[in-house]
């Protein structure tokens, strides 16, 4: 089974690493407008692979992503000194404009699976590119708050002393500074929280779960500080989630892709749990139980990507 990676820079060349260590696919090509970045890094991951699992890795052009059953997009435009987050994000519009139609021609079949950032609304647009060329939104699918959601579950997971795995917790809404933690819901295998934490006597008060929001919020911010960039957790996310459709494993996972409606708020795309397949998305997203403090930080949320959906609509 054939993968394609489209952007080779920290996200794109790390995703290609984490697919090659996990043994996901048989073949991996990477792309890029850089070609001798993405032959050094195709060379450099295939040069681990007889210490993982066999498959090939290669560079190539978009004639060679033909046949790939997932595409993984994480080309995208950097913010110039003195740029506003719109001015970005008309640039990235662009590229995409050029990119997702040149993955369509290419690979017809293929589940699309956005990085780029900002990940809600570059997923929103390459979802209506993909229109073009009959591609359901279901198929168009971005990597969302995946890596917020691991955060929440791992900062619970040390505090309670508990293997983060066993920890079901969501973060929903958008992938930045509103996005939302969604604690009234969280879950230690099928026991709630707060009756977890009672019954061992373990403090779960506000000061503990503003001081795990804060590291979840924030953990691109002091990451990005301390080393430039963010890669390696968001390149896990996107080869498990590469893994689960492969496979059609048909696992509940905090992606976007647009929706009609999320709390409220028409045709936008933020993060719910969805289940992922070998199509895709299947069906619809599946509403959680939340506060209603948590109901209407979510609506916010969905506004505040709707809203720049909108603004860059009207600059377009």
């Amino acid at each position: 089974m054939k993968i394609a990676i489209i952007g080779t820079g920290y996200v794109g060349a790390t995703a290609a690493f984490a697919l090659a260590q996990r043994g996901v696919g048989r073949e991996i090509v990477l792309v890029d407008l850089d070609e001798k970045r993405s032959r050094a890094e195709a060379d450099d991951v295939l040069h681990g692979v007889p210490f993982a699992e066999p498959l090939t890795v290669r560079a190539g052009g978009y004639e060679d992503i033909a046949g790939s059953r997932i595409v993984i997009l994480t080309a995208g435009v950097g913010q110039k000194p003195g740029e506003t987050r719109l001015q970005l994000l008309s640039r990235n519009a662009k590229v995409f404009e050029s990119v997702v139609p040149s993955v369509f021609r290419h690979a017809p079949e293929a589940v699309l699976i956005v990085a780029t950032n900002p990940v809600d609304v570059m997923t929103h647009l390459a979802a209506r590119f993909a229109a073009e060329f009959d591609v359901p939104s279901s198929r168009v699918i971005g990597s969302g708050t995946m890596l917020d959601t691991a955060r929440f579950r791992s900062l619970v997971g040390a505090h309670l002393g508990i293997d983060s795995r066993h920890v079901h917790a969501y973060v929903l809404g958008e992938h930045g500074d509103s996005e939302v933690l969604a604690w009234s819901s969280a879950r230690v295998g099928s026991i709630a929280l707060d009756d977890f934490t009672r019954d061992r006597g373990i403090d779960l008060g506000s000061a503990v779960r503003s001081h795990i929001d804060d590291r979840v919020r924030n953990a691109a911010y002091r990451i990005i500080e301390g080393k430039g960039a963010t890669y390696y957790g968001v390149a896990s996310a996107l080869a498990y989630m590469t893994q689960v459709i492969l496979l059609d494993q048909r696992s509940l996972m905090t992606v976007c892709t647009p929706q009609p409606e999320v709390a409220g708020v028409n045709d936008v795309t933020v993060s719910m749990p969805h289940v992922l397949g070998g199509d895709g998305v299947i069906g619809g997203h599946h509403p959680i139980a939340l506060s209603e403090d948590e109901q209407h930080a979510l609506a916010k949320s969905a506004r505040t990507i709707r809203g720049v959906i909108d603004e860059l609509d009207a600059g377009q």
